[in-house]
Formats: C-alpha cells, sequence, structure tokens
C-alpha cells in the first residue's frame, strides 16, 4: 500500500480548479479512495473540514468501509460485569466510581453473583461477559485491600484473573476484561480465558491530566501508561479493543494523533481488532456536568476520520446507546459494528443511556443497507487466522459458538423475540 507522502495522489476528474491544481482535501480523499494509507503529515489536512465538506469525508470513509466489511455489521451480545465500582482514578467526567462508603459494603461483586448473571446471560442467548471495573483499587482504600486479602488475592487483577477463569469453566460465556492498565505479567494471568481484552485509550493529549483538566487525578489515564498496555497486548498476541473519547477537552489534532497512535501499534502487532469512537455525556453531580455533550457533527467527523486513517480492514464502532435518536447516521461514516449490547444488564458506565432493542437495532441497520449479525468478543478475522489468536483452555468454546464464518452460531435468529 503507498503512502501519501512517498507517492503522488491520482487526479480526479472534475475537481480542478481554475489554476488546474487539486484542493488538498481532494488530493487525500482520492488517494485514500485508492488504497494509499493517509501519511502523518497529511492528516492534518483533515482537521480544518468544515460542515461543508463533511459528507465528502463520510463518503470516502463509507467506501473503504464497504471494500473491507461489505454489507455486514455486527455487534457483540453480551452482559455488562461491574466486578467492582471502585477506583484509585478520579475523572471529571465518570459517575461509575465509588468509593468504600458509597458501596454500601459491596465492595466487589463476589464470584457467585458473577456466576449469577453469566448464566442468566447465557439462558438469553449472550457470548460475551464483559468485565469493566475500577482501576486498581486496592492502592488507595485499604477496605479493598482487605477485602482482596481475606479471601486470598494480593491485587484486583488476581481477582479478575480467578472469576474470568470461572465463568470460561462453568458456562459457555466468553469473559473480556476491560480491568485498566496492566503489566505483562498480569495480562498474561488474564490471557489464558479471555479471547479478547480491552482499555480505552482515550486521548494523548498532555492538556487533558494538566492541572484543572479531567484525568488531573487520574494517573493510570496518562497516555504513556495506557498505550504501554496495548502495546503489551501485541507483544501477548491479545486480541484487543481500544479507542478515543471525544468532546473532553481535546483537539481535533489531538484525537486524530491518538488515531495514529493506535495506528502505529496495530501495524508493529496486527492485534487491534476494534477501535471505538465514543461521545462524552455529561453527567450529574461531576466537575464536566455543566459542558456540553459532544456534538453530532464532531462525531461524524472523527468516525470518518477513523476510518480514513485506519484503513477498510479495521473495525470502527460506535456505541447506539449514546446516540439513540439517530445512531444509524454512523453508518454513513464509515462504522460496521455496535459494540456489545444487553438484553440483561444496564450500561453501568452510561446508565443514563438504555441499549437500543435488538430488534430496533436490526431494523435502523437494515434500512441502511446493512445485515446485522451477532459476533463473539472475539472478531471472525482472530477466530479464522492461520496461527490461532485464540488461546488453548477456550478454544473448544469458540469454537462451539461460532459458525464457519467466525460469527455467533446461529445468526441473528438465535435472538428471535429479544
Amino acid at each position: 500500500m503507498t503512502t501519501l507522502e512517498s507517492a503522488p495522489a491520482p487526479r480526479h476528474q472534475g475537481v480542478e480548479t481554475e489554476d488546474s491544481l487539486l484542493l488538498p482535501l481532494d488530493e487525500l480523499l482520492e488517494a485514500a479512495a485508492h488504497g494509499a494509507t493517509i501519511g502523518e503529515e497529511q492528516s492534518a489536512v483533515l482537521v480544518g473540514v468544515d460542515g461543508s465538506r463533511l459528507s465528502d469525508i463520510c463518503s470516502v470513509a463509507a467506501q473503504l468501509r464497504n471494500q473491507g466489511k461489505g454489507t455486514t455489521v455486527t455487534f457483540s451480545p453480551k452482559v455488562f460485569i461491574p466486578l467492582t465500582r471502585l477506583c484509585r482514578d478520579f475523572c471529571g467526567y465518570c459517575t461509575f466510581r465509588q468509593d468504600p462508603s458509597a458501596a454500601a459494603g459491596n465492595l466487589f461483586m463476589t464470584p457467585e453473583e458473577v456466576l449469577d448473571v453469566a448464566r442468566a446471560g447465557q439462558s438469553l442467548g449472550c457470548t460475551e461477559a464483559l468485565f469493566t471495573l475500577g482501576e486498581r483499587p486496592e492502592q488507595r482504600y485499604p477496605e479493598a485491600k482487605d477485602w482482596l486479602e481475606h479471601r486470598g488475592f494480593s491485587t484486583t487483577l488476581e481477582y479478575v484473573a480467578h472469576v474470568c477463569k470461572l465463568v470460561a469453566e462453568e458456562t459457555q460465556m466468553l469473559p473480556h476484561a476491560n480491568p485498566g492498565t496492566m503489566s505483562r505479567r498480569e495480562m498474561a494471568l488474564l490471557q489464558p480465558y479471555n479471547p479478547s481484552m480491552g482499555l480505552m485509550l482515550e486521548s494523548t493529549s498532555q492538556n487533558l491530566y494538566e492541572r484543572g483538566g479531567p484525568h488531573e487525578f487520574a494517573p493510570s489515564k496518562r497516555p504513556r501508561v495506557r498505550l504501554r498496555t496495548i502495546e503489551i497486548a501485541g507483544e501477548l498476541r491479545v486480541p484487543f479493543t481500544t479507542g478515543i473519547l471525544i468532546g473532553i477537552g481535546e483537539s481535533r489534532q489531538e484525537r486524530i494523533d491518538a488515531l495514529l497512535a493506535i495506528r502505529r501499534l496495530h501495524a508493529t502487532f496486527g492485534h487491534v481488532q476494534e477501535v471505538i469512537i465514543q461521545n462524552f455525556r455529561a453527567k450529574p453531580e461531576t466537575p464536566m456536568a455543566s459542558s456540553p455533550h459532544a456534538e453530532a457533527e464532531e462525531l461524524l467527523w472523527t468516525v470518518a476520520v477513523a476510518r480514513l486513517l485506519l484503513g477498510p480492514d479495521m473495525n470502527v464502532q460506535v456505541p447506539p446507546n449514546l446516540s439513540a435518536d439517530d445512531y444509524e447516521i454512523y453508518l454513513d461514516a464509515g462504522i460496521n459494528d455496535w459494540g456489545g449490547v444487553s438484553p440483561l444488564t444496564i450500561d453501568f458506565v452510561n446508565p443514563e443511556a438504555p441499549w437500543p432493542g435488538l430488534n430496533q437495532l436490526r431494523d435502523r441497520t437494515a434500512a441502511k443497507g446493512f445485515e446485522l449479525k451477532p459476533r463473539l468478543p472475539i472478531y471472525p478475522e482472530y477466530i479464522n487466522a492461520p496461527d490461532t489468536w485464540v488461546p488453548e483452555p477456550i478454544r473448544a468454546t469458540v469454537a462451539a459458538l461460532s459458525d464457519s464464518d467466525g460469527y455467533v452460531q446461529g445468526g441473528i435468529q438465535r435472538y428471535a423475540g429479544n
């Protein structure tokens, strides 16, 4: 694949100006549509795209999606397991975290509670057990450290590994752990029972963790440590989900910088299975409660730019529950996945935003000309890769749950009536 910074862009009839020169954006889009990778310097052209050209970048982004993904749009039928809401970090927009007094004694879900949720999800046809939790609460709260030690664990991540193993062995659900930043040893501990893992990069902007920024009191949100976690996943061959959060004070160029950082890691290891473009939603009783929601136009721009930078083969997701009124418009900007959708559990990170019903999701997707298919927490291309990415302890489960193309066995009919 050529790169725009090393090869001339092809000329496109009908867009020359009076002096017979193409506009920089037109050159960029024409070359991208013909398979050229947008170079890091050239990507700056995208920053200035305004409303009058938004449809142009969306059109090329959708074209690239069609080249790589055809007319299939996926989702993962899941249950959300908030293993603990205690967290050492304080982010300016988060209502998920709690301190021990607010948790009212329920510092962690017990193994029995975890299995109850997983089994209930399995009975509804779900295949993903999404573990989301606060970052290393034992480092801030003695209560968390005592709870863990009383049960034989020295860290939260050791406990995560334990319950992931339980779910993998006691149910037909596949764990997908999002436990925050991880060392190589910690990720290796989780790997045997997680076909994939995830960590939102969110941003590479330094401004966000400076004084007054939303990440000022969140050491685990430093880009360096989050990028290192994503890098470790590549070194260990863990299919990995990451993404960016838009509208929290970052600039367009900083969004591009974050997407390029993801692209560089994926180019090295081939392990980034999915990139989420998530829009900020202000929540009451947070430092950012009075901040405006991320605008739809900015989300459209970011989605289209993500597809242009990441290419036709990347899986690009927008969460439908965070844009409930019109989420289908992001299909026009190049996405091919809706992420996890649950028939059982709420989105504990965004509790004000209910999941769409499956019939609605299918119908809105179909209205745009796409077929909705359920997938596992590991994408088909990683299931079907010649050199397997699936850990040996869960290969039989993955094989039993997936069809010959790597999607969930039984397809959308599996959920008829849900």
